[in-house]
């Protein structure tokens, strides 16, 4: 797929059934850039920057504030790519009001192309709220991060006909309800080939097999840079994390024995 021109939910939307859309998040500026040079259609700002850039042990923590910052950084490096900013906890549940209102300001101010809402058919009038308003939605149903707690961990969602059943009818609602493409985390590989064959949009898939219209996978477990979770789901394309390691280690050694800087580093 060509990366000239910008990636926009129009055009996100019209691959459906026509290639695999790919997609990563990034929460600076420099990965931002580097991801957009590959080609990449969509970044992710996700909340797991809770996790991967603040340390927390889940994403619940994440304030709108921290998204609102992270997303302007992305979106300076970004010439390409669509930029999708995740809503994060109690951003958009209390009310359509609220909602409504978070969203704006991911667009406004940081200047994200849409946002994210995790969750299923009960997230409807907010959904119908936003894109009402010009907002564009990326659903977000299966495993979803910010219900951890009442889900009892991060278990797969969708096993046995009923919950897989469940999960299709949650699809076909946001569908409906306006989305441009749906996130399907952490669900059997039929199951998203199922919720991806009743769905109008796109959907992107992690941990949901190769059965979805696209695929997304947090930037820094690709890299090999994030050592604190390693869902099955993961593959590591690099391990950064090791290099980067021996790199530093390197820098120290040269330093305490006097071998940097040398000539060629100074005036």
């Amino acid at each position: 797929m060509s990366s000239s021109g910008k990636w926009t939910t129009t055009k996100i939307r019209a691959l459906k059934g026509k290639g695999r859309i790919t997609s990563l998040t990034a929460y600076d500026y420099t990965m931002a850039r580097l991801v957009d040079r590959a080609g990449l259609q969509i970044i992710l700002v996700g909340d797991s920057l809770g996790m991967t850039m603040l340390g927390y042990d889940s994403t619940l923590p994440v304030t709108l504030e921290q998204v609102i910052h992270h997303t302007a950084a992305v979106v300076r490096g970004v010439e390409h790519a669509l930029v999708v900013a995740d809503m994060p906890f109690l951003s958009f549940q209390v009310s359509v009001e609220q909602a409504v209102d978070n969203a704006g300001r991911l667009l406004k101010e940081a200047g994200a192309d849409a946002v994210k809402i995790e969750g299923g058919s009960f997230r409807v009038p907010v959904i119908r709220a936003l894109v009402e308003n010009g907002i564009p939605v990326m659903g977000h149903i299966g495993l979803t991060p910010q219900s951890v707690r009442a889900m009892g961990g991060y278990k797969v969602q969708g096993r046995g006909e009923k919950a897989a059943e469940e999960l299709k009818a949650s699809a076909v609602a946001l569908d409906e309800a306006g989305v441009f493409t749906i996130v399907l985390e952490g669900m059997p590989s039929d199951v998203g080939a199922a919720i991806t064959e009743a769905v109008q949009v796109p959907t992107i898939g992690i941990g949901a097999g190769p059965g979805c219209d696209g695929q997304i996978l947090v930037i820094h477990d690709l890299l090999g840079l994030y050592d604190d979770m390693r869902p099955k789901f993961v593959k590591r394309y690099a391990e950064l994390g090791t290099e980067i390691t021996k790199a530093l280690e390197a820098y120290r050694g040269e330093v305490e024995k006097g071998d940097f800087p040398g000539p060629e580093n100074c005036y």
